[in-house]
């Protein structure tokens, strides 16, 4: 069994413009990573899923378990059935996420893609100052600001800025 991969995830959405942001913060055997992203015309749930998609692709074959935590109270939502005992990818017949209301389905399939046969633990956490959740939630509230202003992105959080947050071990 190998070490298990960590991603913190925030997601910052405005309804009132229907823009969000999401980033995440990964450390996959020691080797600390960060993406930030965010689209217009989009839901609290799309701009969650997006940030969570992005967390799990490009994951070693060998990363068996992922733990997730997340300020995003859409992400939450799903930790049930994130989490649930049998594989990711692999639920009852007719199964569907809570909220599914099929304009996602695009996330979906990476998200059972990138989960399939993997241990997803999924926990809502309070964004702390100085940690990991706390530098994700900020990097999210910029990505929904700049996919406001600018439109749709995703891109790297630059290495000099991840090297500041605490407790990424």
């Amino acid at each position: 069994m190998s070490t298990p991969v960590r991603v913190w995830i925030a997601a910052a959405f405005y309804p009132v413009y229907r823009c969000g942001g999401w980033a995440l913060v990964r450390n996959v055997q020691g080797v600390v990573s960060g993406m930030a992203g965010g689209e217009r015309h989009s839901t609290g749930m799309r701009v969650a899923l997006a940030g969570l998609a992005a967390g799990l692709q490009g994951l070693p074959v060998s990363a068996d378990a992922v733990e997730i935590q997340t300020t995003s109270p859409e992400l939450a939502a799903l930790a049930a059935f994130l989490s649930a005992p049998q594989a990711p990818g692999v639920k009852p017949p007719g199964a569907k996420p809570p909220g599914d209301d099929g304009a996602d389905l695009d996330f979906w399939a990476q998200i059972l893609t990138a989960a399939k046969g993997r241990r997803l633990s999924v926990v809502a956490v309070a964004p702390q100052p100085k940690t990991p959740a706390a530098f994700a939630g900020a990097w999210a509230d910029l990505a929904r600001d700049k996919a406001k202003a600018t439109g749709p992105f995703t891109a790297a959080i630059p290495k000099p800025n991840l090297a500041k947050v605490q407790g990424l071990g």
